[in-house]
């Protein structure tokens, strides 16, 4: 079961709240303002997850991918055809 909705005051500038209000009209308005602050949450613990995580994959350890993705996914492919008597299209 949900938590019931917490009315909050929060202060926009009246162009933000006009540019909000031709998009989603006045009724829309609370829903909209979630479902950006809700993004945008989304889009921090990410930008987090990554920034602490850096450094975690090195190159060192992966070899296979000296050339690069693109090449190591084409031969990996190329490979598995083989074996499976394949012919390239």
């Amino acid at each position: 079961m949900k938590a019931p909705a917490r009315r909050t005051h929060v202060v926009l500038r009246p162009e933000l709240v006009s540019a909000i209000d031709a998009v989603v009209g006045k009724r829309g308005r609370s829903r909209f303002l979630v479902q950006a602050a809700e993004r945008e949450l989304k889009r921090l613990a990410q930008a987090r997850a990554l920034s602490s995580s850096a450094g975690a994959w090195r190159a060192i350890d992966h070899p296979e991918l000296s050339n690069g993705a693109a090449v190591w996914v084409k031969r990996l492919r190329s490979e598995s055809n083989r074996r499976l008597g394949r012919t390239r299209r």
